[in-house]
């Protein structure tokens, strides 16, 4: 499933092309998944205490989307049982002024992951060569300068030891439309709803454009971009679990050795 989702270096990206209600290695449905996909976040909970008692490696996982994408469904589903010492949720929204008034990798570079633990970006550095373009504050030069900066910030991370496994939950503009519906609908929704939301959906073929290029521009050997279809919450959960659990078992990892003469200790 991992290897249909990645997108090669240099590959070129049509996202137009990928059906977003689409299963790509999995045949089956809703129901089917429920097994495999336990057996998945119980697997990633072990491989996650394995990763920090082994204390040397370290997993960065960037989560982008389009509004309602499922970012944070994704995070909630997919780590419920890994141990939330080990594991960090870092949300980049709005820069600050402090933020604006340093480089715009100052703020991303100081949340990533230390060794033993995994750090899930909800949103991340790519916010500067997406939103900002969109909205035209950032020109073509400018953004090719920082992809340029990316890949370099991306290899030094790889470089000290860091995994990184880079996710685009692609959804449809009608599958976003039922779940912005449905934030209006439901009350205990409501405090989700923003007006804003609406005047980016406006941009919506603006961003699948920029989207397409950061992630054809950007997805490297060592920090790979993989396009998950996300219409479907359950496959998504399926897919990213997969994708994370397969990244986890080629790190090399081991329990620390024990403490010599443990045989020999009574609780008394």
């Amino acid at each position: 499933m991992d290897d249909l989702l990645r997108i090669p270096p240099g590959s070129d990206l049509d996202l137009s092309s990928i059906d977003t209600r689409s299963t790509p290695g999995f045949d089956g449905d809703r129901d089917a998944s429920q097994a495999p996909f336990a057996e998945l976040q119980q697997r990633l909970a072990d491989l996650q205490d394995l990763l920090y008692a082994d204390g040397q490696q370290r997993l960065l996982v960037v989560l982008q989307a389009m509004d309602t994408g499922g970012k944070d469904g994704t995070i909630r589903h997919v780590f419920d049982r890994v141990n939330p010492i080990g594991v960090h949720a870092r949300s980049f929204k709005k820069p600050t002024t402090t933020e604006l008034a340093r480089d715009y990798l100052w703020r991303v570079h100081s949340q990533v992951p230390a060794d033993g633990e995994v750090v899930i970006f909800n949103r991340s550095h790519y916010e500067d060569v997406l939103v900002v373009r969109v909205h035209g504050h950032v020109d073509d030069p400018t953004a090719a300068r920082r992809f340029t900066h990316i890949r370099d910030f991306e290899r030094m991370l790889t470089d000290e030891g860091t995994t990184i496994v880079k996710v685009f939950l692609h959804i449809s503009k009608e599958e976003q439309a039922e779940r912005l519906q449905a934030r209006l609908d439901e009350p205990d929704k409501n405090w989700k709803f923003s007006s804003a939301d609406l005047a980016e959906r406006a941009h919506w073929d603006r961003y699948q454009e920029v989207y397409q290029q950061a992630i054809a521009t950007t997805s490297t050997d060592h920090a790979p971009w993989f396009v998950v279809p996300a219409d479907h919450k359950w496959y998504r959960n399926l897919a990213v679990a997969t994708i994370l659990v397969r990244t986890l078992e080629q790190l090399p990892m081991s329990y620390p050795p024990a403490e010599e003469g443990l045989a020999d200790v009574i609780i008394e």
